[in-house]
């Protein structure tokens, strides 16, 4: 259950970054309140889960889930680059973070 809800803290992390751009420097107000909304329940979740779960492991996966989220979010509708450099270099995020759960880390 823990690591369900590091998983789900990545993806609203993901949702606080893009709202974070959408606020342009918090003058849109419907962008500003979604991202205080996902950033408090993404660190809520975080927080939440960190009880149980190693934090080194567990803040990996939760900004690994962010950054390569917020990265596929971008390319696709933000009309934000793509190249395949980009593309490799989500994968090797996703790899790192995969690997950290697999080297035993976790509980």
């Amino acid at each position: 259950m823990a690591w369900l809800m590091v998983v789900l803290a990545g993806l609203l992390e993901t949702g606080f970054a893009v709202n974070l751009k959408l606020s342009h420097g918090f003058t849109r107000l419907a962008p500003t309140i979604a991202f205080a909304l996902f950033a408090l329940a993404s660190f809520g979740l975080l927080t939440f889960s960190l009880k149980q779960l190693p934090v080194g492991s567990a803040y990996a996966v939760w900004t690994g889930i962010g950054a390569a989220g917020t990265a596929v979010y971008g390319m696709i509708w933000l009309d934000e680059s793509t190249s395949t450099l980009k593309l490799v270099s989500i994968t090797l995020v996703i790899a790192g973070v995969v690997g950290l759960q697999l080297s035993g880390t976790g509980r």
